[in-house]
C-alpha cells in the first residue's frame, strides 16, 4: 500500500518591524490627510484662506458634500 503524502504547514513570511512601522505611519498620515480634506472645515487648518480654499476645492474634487 502506498504511503500518503505528508502535508507541510504553510510558512508565514516574516515581516520586518521597520516595514510594519512604515506602513502604520503612512496609513496614519493618509487618514489625517483624508480628515483634513473631507471633514475639517477649518477647525485644524487655521492657516488662512489659502488653505481653506485648497481644502474646499479638494472636497469638490473628491465629491464630498461640503455645503
Amino acid at each position: 500500500m502506498p504511503k500518503a503524502p505528508t502535508v507541510r504547514p504553510l510558512a508565514i513570511p516574516a515581516i520586518s518591524t521597520r516595514l510594519l512601522l512604515t506602513a502604520a505611519g503612512v496609513t496614519l498620515l493618509l487618514l489625517a490627510l483624508a480628515y483634513l480634506v473631507a471633514f475639517d472645515q477649518g477647525a485644524l487648518s487655521r492657516s488662512g484662506m489659502y488653505m481653506h480654499e485648497l481644502m474646499h476645492d479638494g472636497r469638490h474634487l473628491l465629491g464630498v458634500p461640503c455645503h
